[in-house]
């Protein structure tokens, strides 16, 4: 019996020193089998430009209808809610003509999302920071877009991105900060973090 257990072992630590590599593979955090339906919160912006949030729900909503695994209801007849919060708009100046300038510019957007489920209304998952960015010239110059042509751009991308997060789950889309994934949440969004500073533009980078 001792020499059967021996062999056993035997081949058992042979298997795992063959070569095979064996890669952690976490299972999708996908949305559980009782949500069906889906909702859509209104966006909140919290950045100094107004409108963003109504550009960027039509498109969430179409890109949902489009993508069409869960049906789009209102609120009160939905399994769970998707929340948006747009945290941050940046605009920046990356490139100048010999007169100073702007020639080309960089156009950051980026959002919270959360996923509420309405039975109980808890946040089951949360993704930070999901960042959206586009570099493109001045619209002066042949090929160049406006900043308002810009945002277009960068509405259509988050809005695949939440939907892709939210249909296909975790690990999908990352965002650039902290992920949170709970069975047992406050029935509250918690208090964003403070917003760090940012450097200041270098009017002559070259």
């Amino acid at each position: 019996m001792n020499m059967k257990r021996t062999i056993l072992l035997s081949v058992a630590l042979l298997s795992l020193g063959c070569g095979h590599d064996v890669a952690y593979r976490p299972a999708p955090q996908i949305l559980p089998s009782h949500i069906r339906t889906l909702s859509i919160r209104l966006v909140v912006n919290k950045t100094q430009q107004f409108g963003l949030e109504d550009k960027l729900a039509l498109r969430m909503r179409d890109e949902f209808l489009r993508d069409g695994r869960y049906p789009v209801v209102p609120e009160a007849n939905s399994d769970g809610a998707v929340s948006v919060t747009i945290s941050r708009y940046i605009l920046t100046p990356i490139q100048y003509d010999a007169r100073l300038i702007p020639t080309a510019y960089k156009l950051r957007v980026m959002i919270d999302l959360q996923f509420i489920e309405r039975a109980t209304n808890t946040i089951l998952w949360e993704e930070r920071n999901m960042e959206a960015s586009l570099t493109y010239p001045a619209s002066t110059l042949p090929g160049g877009k406006t900043e308002e042509q810009a945002r277009e751009v960068l509405w259509d991308t988050l809005a695949r991105d939440v939907v892709k997060r939210v249909v296909e789950g975790f690990g999908s889309v990352t965002g650039t900060s902290e992920r949170r994934i709970s069975s047992d949440a406050p029935s509250t969004p918690p208090a964003s973090a403070p917003t760090a500073p940012l450097p200041p533009v270098n009017p002559n980078p070259y």
